[in-house]
């Protein structure tokens, strides 16, 4: 196929997306300020067969102003997305993307690509939305350091879910048997009510390994807790084990990830151990639970 044919075609795509990055960026201390987390497409159109990861590539490399729906200011308000929930979240405060607005990139001398954002943030539980402004730098290639990010997004971090939490940690705590589920959600998109703080769980754990793993030419979505099991533990922190099945968009494979965290209404959700399982030849994204 012709360079411009693979042009036009993707063009026709609308190609948009959202990336999610897993680096591990030192959490700020003048950043934790309400919640102390811390630590993680081909497409076929008229019978042709358009590289989304092509195009991706080409895209990526644009500076000035990005058009806010494609990948490149998607992938990167994405990582901001996941910063926040790596920092915040919990089972009872859980962020996603809603929009971009605008989006600006400049290479940085040294230094990598650096990303300027006005995106709208959804807490998700509440159901709130609010516009954050956010920077976000992505290393350079030969760089072993993670992406940095800087966000202001003060309403949402002002609502307290101290209340909820306290009650959940004390639930689980005083249960005779551990808790344990597995699919969340199921084959029919769906989630039981008394698991969704479960799930709300696994997904802020997961939002770690994706921040750790996001570049500038990955895109990354929660797709399941595939399983997660409440271990024994002290009094001070709740601990679970946790397999993830995470969606890169760009290669569409399903990665399989086996995490170790801890949980308590004061100390947030931290990451103990992390690691990458073979290759799942069978796993499928569930339907979305949005």
């Amino acid at each position: 196929m012709s360079p411009s044919i693979v042009v036009v075609l993707a063009v026709l795509t609308g190609v948009t997306g959202s990336p999610t990055v897993t680096t591990w960026p030192a959490a700020d201390p003048q950043d934790a300020t309400a919640h102390p987390n811390t630590v993680v497409e081909g497409t076929e159109i008229f019978g042709w067969r358009v590289s989304v990861e092509e195009e991706a590539e080409k895209e990526v490399m644009a500076t000035g102003k990005l058009n806010p729906n494609h990948y490149p200011a998607q992938r990167a308000a994405k990582v901001v997305q996941h910063y926040l929930n790596t920092q915040y979240g919990s089972p009872f405060r859980l962020f996603g993307l809603h929009a971009v607005h605008s989006a600006n990139a400049e290479d940085v001398a040294d230094s990598g690509r650096k990303y300027q954002l006005e995106i709208s943030v959804q807490e998700i539980i509440n159901n709130t939305t609010e516009k954050c402004s956010a920077e976000v730098l992505f290393a350079g290639a030969a760089a072993q350091r993670s992406s940095q990010v800087q966000v202001s997004c003060e309403e949402h971090l002002k609502i307290s879910t101290e209340a909820q939490e306290e009650a959940l940690f004390q639930k689980y705590q005083m249960n005779k048997s551990l808790q344990s589920v597995q699919n969340l959600p199921d084959s029919y998109g769906h989630i039981e009510p008394d698991n969704q703080p479960l799930w709300h769980l696994g997904t802020v754990a997961s939002s770690s390994v994706m921040l750790n793993e996001s570049t500038e030419n990955t895109l990354y979505n929660m797709a399941q807790v595939a399983s997660i099991t409440q271990l024994a533990s002290d009094n001070q922190q709740l601990k679970f084990d946790c397999r993830v099945l995470l969606h890169e968009m760009v290669s569409q494979e399903i990665i399989h990830w086996k995490l170790l965290f801890t949980w308590s209404p004061p100390d947030g959700v931290k990451v103990l151990q992390m690691e990458k399982l073979p290759r799942c030849h069978h796993c499928k994204v569930p339907p979305n639970t949005n």
